[in-house]
């Protein structure tokens, strides 16, 4: 079998450096960059009363990483 992993980055060893807390219940997650970047301005839609740009944003984050979506933001 031909080994191609030389070219192929791993996509589990993804940065996850920022951590989230839901301020309801307290639970945390591990976010990369990309993700606590959005997180972020979910975030201030939500106080802004912005829900068009909220909702949007909550559709873009749920597929990028469900879990933390459920923990964070469900």
């Amino acid at each position: 079998m031909l080994d191609l992993s030389y070219i192929i980055p791993d996509m589990t060893n993804i940065e996850r450096q920022h951590k989230a807390i839901n301020p309801y219940s307290g639970q945390s997650e591990m976010l990369t960059a990309e993700e606590y970047k959005l997180y972020i301005m979910i975030k201030q839609a939500e106080f802004d009363e912005d829900y068009k740009t909220m909702q949007k944003g909550l559709t873009k984050f749920s597929k990028m990483n469900a879990k933390a979506y459920m923990t964070l933001l469900d």
